[in-house]
């Protein structure tokens, strides 16, 4: 057993390399000498090693580590000058056109655009060949031949591109407004894998849709037929990585083929040769992406030491594969999917089978091993997960065991009825069989993602993915070691403790965010303040339509007020502006958003937030003055900025947005609107307002005539408390206090309430004992 760890610093110090060299460009060069010296050292010093076991297998070590932290940062280092050469070309705008060969399979960008990953072969502007990756965004319609646009094939696509952020192996990211034009369609291997993805695409097309779609994605991995709910239903359901293709489905082919090859008699090295060839074809079939990368090295190495006699210890093998594929391919170091997929089979291979023998002590053995083993890679997984979204599955383990049974059949038979394309009858007659178990899980994953307080708010950032590391290990511990004479009475009394804490944490919070939470605030609300610190995020609510106005800095904090009033869908999101305080938190809200509306877009990351809402599935459109919609039975119109001339991006910026009608109190949100600018506003204001979001947290850049001209009400003010800048201002407060109207505020109130009794207003503060109407 010891051997089984002897390859595991060599998988960790790779990583750190990798990781470093890809977001550090410029440490590649010093990173190539030192692991150069590395090797030559421990090859000096190894006659010396040779003479003790110990000594010998550390320095073995040491050659791999190194040899794979050269390979990784030469690669970086080799392709460092190609990308400065092209981000020097974009600064001088003369990147606009690019041809490019396509890298990887198509795939849904938001409600209404695809994306690839692509390779340049030559970019206008540019004296002599230029090879970097990146990632082409492009509306099916402005494609001039969709369906020769597959892996393979070379294209030439118009846009400006964008950089993007250290570490992605895409260079840019270019939204190819001019459109792409198909050069040549792919070619050879590369074209047949296409074919057969394009056909069974048409294979299922005539079956119905949830099922349908996911047949495409649990077999090759092609999800472009998943329809947003479903995919959003899978997300929360925590079995949107059935879609993804990884370990489980490298598993099966290489499975089968070493199986069928068996059974008619081959020896060992014809059987392992046609599993290798199999797997290599599938990957090509599927495109490579990291978790088919990680799970196909861990298969190749696998297959080696199989080939050598030799048991294929889990950990060992996983180790190899992981320092291989950063070795070949360092920017896996910052690949989520790849990072999920390595702690995933990890935990499997780890805790699978002691935390089924502890699950045995209360359950059938049967039903122990099944939940296992989506219980391992949900205590591994989670807090890799929680750096990208704060929320934790309730029913995440309970999804996959109903799904689990169903997932391989869809997988196997997808598969079959894709290889039998040219077949279109077994075509046919496969993809139909697999229709059934694909249904299920859709079923699955709709009936869960309906669930009252499915979604568990946590800690955001590595904080949390530190707690939710310790809660993880306090679960595995007093579920895998239960009972064993070997963990101390002490730890295993903490950590019974601390799961008993988190259960009632879950328990509690889980009822908050479901049932419960709408509870606890008026039942009736209209207009509603989050208290998200110092920022803006405001709620209007008509009808069974909600609009969100600013998000705020923090997404735990936007997520605990969504949770909290029963909204987990978002029809119309208004971005006055993009400074953080009051856009940082979008992320919260992609995938779930309807239509955004925003006011001028003044850099990449502006236009980053924009791409991550619009990937979810959004509708994106920049607004001006005269702008106007509808949510529910009221309406929505924007006063600013002006549409005849151009605004400054930033806080004069702001979109300024009404709404009225259908019963809800009239209401203007002025986001950071200073005083000139409101003076400017004034020709559109002609009638008064019932409440007001006061401008820029109460700062004391105000319009008293504007604000004398609304007279509202109520006044809402949006702050952090001791939040240094001194806001809201004691004039600002008078400004409307002094007509009549009651000021709340969120840095003393917390949740501010607003609704409408008849004639009357009625405020409700957190904070506060109770509902006081308004003036």
């Amino acid at each position: 057993m010891r051997r089984a760890w002897t390859l595991l610093p060599a998988a960790v110090l790779t990583w750190i390399v990798a990781g470093l060299v890809t977001t550090r460009p410029e440490s590649a060069p010093a990173v190539v000498a030192a692991s150069a010296v590395a090797v030559a050292v421990v090859a000096v010093a190894y006659p010396a090693l040779r003479r003790r076991a110990d000594a010998r297998r550390f320095g073995a070590v040491a050659v791999i580590a190194a040899l794979a932290a050269l390979v990784a940062a030469s690669g970086v280092w080799a392709a460092s000058e190609s990308r400065e050469r092209f981000l020097d070309l974009r600064e001088g705008r003369g990147a606009g056109e690019l041809t490019a060969i396509v890298a990887g399979k198509i795939e849904r960008w938001g409600s209404d655009r695809v994306a690839f990953d692509a390779v340049t072969v030559s970019v206008v502007g540019a004296a002599e060949p230029l090879a970097v990756p990146v990632q082409i965004i492009v509306a099916p319609a402005d494609v001039a031949s969709f369906v020769d646009l597959d892996a393979g094939a070379t294209v030439r696509a118009v846009g400006m591109p964008e950089p993007t952020a250290p570490g992605e192996r895409a260079v840019a990211r270019l939204h190819a407004s001019g459109g792409v034009d198909v050069l040549a369609p792919p070619e050879g291997i590369l074209r047949v894998s296409g074919d057969l993805r394009r056909g069974l695409l048409e294979t299922v097309a005539g079956l119905p849709t949830d099922g349908a779609s996911l047949v495409p994605g649990l077999a090759v991995g092609d999800t472009l037929l998943v329809p947003e709910p479903l995919d959003e239903a899978m997300k929360q359901a925590s079995l949107s990585h059935l879609t993804a293709v990884s370990g489980a489905n490298c598993a099966l082919v290489v499975g089968i083929a070493f199986g069928l090859v068996a059974a008619a008699g081959a020896g060992r090295g014809v059987r392992i040769a046609v599993a290798m060839v199999s797997l290599a074809g599938f990957v090509l079939l599927v495109t490579p992406e990291p978790s088919v990368v990680r799970a196909a090295g861990m298969a190749a190495v696998a297959m080696f030491a199989l080939l050598l006699g030799r048991t294929a210890q889990g950990i060992a093998v996983l180790s190899a594969a992981v320092a291989g594929a950063l070795a070949l391919d360092p920017w896996l170091a910052g690949s989520l999917g790849f990072a999920l997929s390595a702690a995933a089979t990890a935990s499997l291979l780890l805790f699978a089978r002691p935390l089924a023998a502890g699950l045995a002590r209360i359950v059938p053995a049967p039903l122990a091993l099944v939940v296992a083993v989506p219980l391992a890679a949900q205590l591994a997984c989670g807090p890799l997960l929680i750096l990208i979204t704060p929320v934790v599955p309730i029913y995440g383990v309970a999804a996959n065991v109903l799904a689990a049974p169903a997932a391989p059949a869809v997988t196997v038979l997808g598969l079959a009825a894709c290889l039998a394309g040219p077949l279109p009858v077994l075509a046919s007659g496969l993809a139909a069989l697999a229709w059934l178990p694909a249904a299920w899980i859709a079923a699955t994953a709709a009936t869960v993602g309906a669930l009252p307080g499915d979604q568990l708010p946590w800690i955001g950032g590595p904080g949390g993915a530190v707690l939710l590391a310790a809660a993880s290990i306090a679960v595995g511990l007093s579920i895998g070691l239960r009972g064993d004479a070997r963990l101390p009475r002490r730890v295993r009394g903490l950590s019974r403790a601390l799961v008993a804490v988190l259960l009632g944490v879950v328990t509690g919070t889980a009822a908050l965010g479901g049932v419960l939470g709408p509870m606890t605030i008026p039942a009736g609300w209209q207009i509603l303040a989050c208290d998200v610190g110092q920022g803006d995020a405001v709620l209007v609510r008509a009808g069974d339509q909600v609009a969100l106005i600013d998000t705020g800095p923090d997404s735990v904090a936007l997520g605990r007020c969504l949770a909290r009033t029963g909204v987990d869908r978002v029809d119309l999101l208004v971005l006055t502006h993009f400074d953080h305080d009051h856009a940082g938190a979008a992320d919260a809200v992609a995938g779930r958003t309807a239509t955004v509306i925003h006011g001028p877009v003044g850099s990449a990351e502006d236009a980053a937030i924009l791409a991550a809402l619009e990937h979810g599935g959004a509708e994106v459109h920049e607004v001006a003055a005269g702008a106007a919609g509808v949510l529910g039975p009221a309406a929505w119109e924007v006063l600013w900025p002006p549409a005849d001339r151009t605004v400054a991006p930033g806080n004069d910026a702001s979109v300024v947005t009404a709404f009225s009608g259908g019963a809800i109190p009239s209401v203007l949100l002025l986001g950071d609107l200073s005083e000139a600018p409101q003076r400017q506003l004034l020709p559109r204001v002609t009638g008064r307002f019932e409440v007001v979001k006061v401008a820029h947290h109460g700062s004391a850049d105000q319009s008293a005539v504007l604000y004398e001209r609304i007279a509202a009400r109520v006044g809402l003010v949006t702050v952090g408390a001791d939040n240094g800048y001194g806001h809201p201002r004691a004039e600002t407060l008078a400004l409307v206090g002094g007509y009549g109207g009651v000021v709340a505020r969120t840095d003393r109130h917390g949740l501010v309430a607003v609704w409408r009794e008849g004639d009357d207003l009625s405020v409700w503060r957190e904070h506060a004992a109770a509902v006081a109407p308004a003036g």
